[in-house]
């Protein structure tokens, strides 16, 4: 038996590969049966990637989101965390070393496992990201349960089995249905504001992005649908919030009640945030659709051109590009107590020396090279000063 375990409800199942434990776990039993050092998982190699031929190191930026993520209200886990367990460890976690000391126990009569408290009794094939942010969870949110899936004595080819078949099979969620989904959210949020403001300008038969954006980022008219609905979200989102997982989580968490202020340091680059923080999220889709109805009064035929044209001013380099000017134009013209006109705008892009033919590939390179070569034209041509 094994001393002072940690007991797991469980289920056994059979499958062809063997059997394997389907269990809960709460969280910190989880980190601490886990590397617990999250270093060692940085720097070393595991023995599956090894057998693969592969590298999959710890993303810091990734461990941090997850990390902000399990202290929001409504944090979840609901697949599956996979570990590897030999049913016999040594005390020493010495390779050499005689492997005497018991592991894990199911007991079937009450459908229980018992694992040794360890920090490497378990390896992590699929969850790694999961666990180091899980150790940035406020203790006074508990309870937070797990379900893993734990597979006893597999060798290494069925490790690296298991897990390349499920980094293979899984299939990226497209960003712009993840935003698409903030319609049905009941509370206010960041990524909301920014979705109803994409559909808004997308339907409204006098915008400049009417029928431009592909809303579930499949194009229904490849030709005419030249963005994303996540590409148009994402650049605006940043002068919206910096933090929206922090900001929807208090929104939800306080119904009723705004945001708090932001640092006045913060201001000129989140210039949106005051108008979504008082629900005057008409103003921001106001502001951006006068921007952009002159960038289509100066270019008209590059704007509205279809896919087929080859012009990348409508497509993510052009509205990227033109979206870093965005803060400057509108920071060096204020929006209070006036949303700038059209007239406005056009006024710095008549300066602009790029005509409609202009704009092609060749001249701005698709990616943030093509977008960062249009806005220093833009910003040069302008005189306009850069918003820092």
């Amino acid at each position: 038996m094994i001393n002072n375990p940690i007991n797991c409800p469980c289920f056994e199942v059979e499958q062809p590969v063997g059997s394997f434990y389907l269990a809960r776990i709460s969280w910190r039993d989880l980190i601490s049966i886990t590397f617990a050092d999250i270093r060692r998982i940085e720097k070393e190699e595991s023995d599956v990637e090894r057998v693969l031929g592969i590298q999959r190191p710890l993303s810091n930026s990734r461990v941090r989101e997850i990390g902000a993520y399990v202290n929001t209200i409504d944090a979840t886990f609901p697949t599956s965390i996979i570990l590897a367990i030999d049913s016999f460890g040594s005390e020493d976690h010495e390779e050499q070393e005689e492997k005497t000391v018991q592991n894990i126990f199911y007991n079937k009569s009450t459908r229980m496992l018992e694992i040794r408290r360890d920090e490497y009794v378990a390896k992590i094939l699929d969850g790694q990201h999961r666990i180091a942010g899980l150790k940035a969870l406020d203790p006074k949110k508990e309870p937070f349960d797990l379900p893993v899936t734990i597979f006893v004595d597999a060798d290494i080819e069925q490790q690296a089995l298991i897990f390349a078949t499920i980094n293979k099979t899984q299939t990226k969620v497209n960003k712009s249905l993840v935003y698409d989904l903030y319609e049905l959210a009941k509370n206010r949020s960041p990524e909301k504001t920014c979705h109803n403001i994409a559909i808004v300008l997308n339907h409204k038969q006098d915008s400049p992005f009417h029928d431009k954006i592909r809303i579930l980022g499949a194009a229904d008219d490849a030709t005419r649908e030249t963005l994303t609905q996540a590409t148009f979200v994402e650049a605006l989102l940043k002068y919206v919030s910096d933090q929206p997982m922090k900001d929807r989580d208090y929104l939800k968490r306080n119904p009723g009640k705004k945001l708090p202020e932001i640092d006045p340091m913060k201001k000129k680059q989140l210039f949106l945030y005051d108008w979504m923080r008082n629900e005057e999220d008409a103003k921001i889709a106001k502001l951006v659709m006068n921007y952009f109805l002159a960038v289509q009064k100066r270019w008209p035929t590059a704007w509205n051109a279809n896919m087929n044209y080859g012009l990348v001013l409508n497509r993510t380099t052009g509205y990227l590009g033109l979206m870093k000017f965005f803060k400057d134009a509108c920071v060096y013209l204020t929006i209070e107590p006036q949303i700038p006109t059209v007239e406005q705008f056009f006024n710095f892009f008549k300066k602009v020396t790029l005509d409609d033919n202009d704009f092609t590939k060749e001249k701005f390179i698709p990616g943030t090279t093509g977008q960062n070569v249009l806005y220093q034209r833009v910003l040069r041509d302008t005189g306009v000063p850069k918003a820092s």
